[in-house]
């Protein structure tokens, strides 16, 4: 393995894409207490409470519905699969959001010099 550092790695360098966030926890090494607190810290990880909480009661939902027409295993089959379907829509769509309203800020803050070197200049030039 080499030592060089990807050009997204070396902090002079600035690039396009915004970095995401990485969510590191300490292992203590026992499964079950680490499977414990990462349930702990799951409202910590953006989008995640909403499409997990869409996703339960649309899960429900359909499972009861199906429930009352087919047998107790198809019904559940129907109500794991559209909990998945509708957590995993919602939280994909809540990301791209995420990530549009950083661009928007992004090239904002890019902007806001270019606006005030400019206007001091436009307010010269007509006194």
């Amino acid at each position: 393995m080499s030592s060089s550092k990807r050009p997204s790695e070396d902090p002079g360098t600035t690039s396009s894409t915004p970095r995401r966030p990485i969510f590191q926890t300490e292992t203590t090494g026992n499964y079950w207490s680490d499977v414990r607190e990462a349930f702990k810290r799951i409202g910590e990880i953006p989008c995640a409470r909403n499409s997990l909480l869409s996703g339960i009661a649309s899960g429900v939902g359909v499972g009861v519905i199906r429930g009352l027409s087919v047998r107790p295993f198809a019904a559940s089959n129907w109500a794991m699969g559209t909990f998945m379907l509708v957590s995993l829509g919602t939280w994909t769509i809540c990301q791209r959001n995420i990530q549009e309203e950083r661009r928007r800020v992004q090239t904002i803050v890019e902007q806001l010099p270019r606006r005030v070197i400019a206007k001091p200049s436009e307010d010269t030039e007509t006194s």
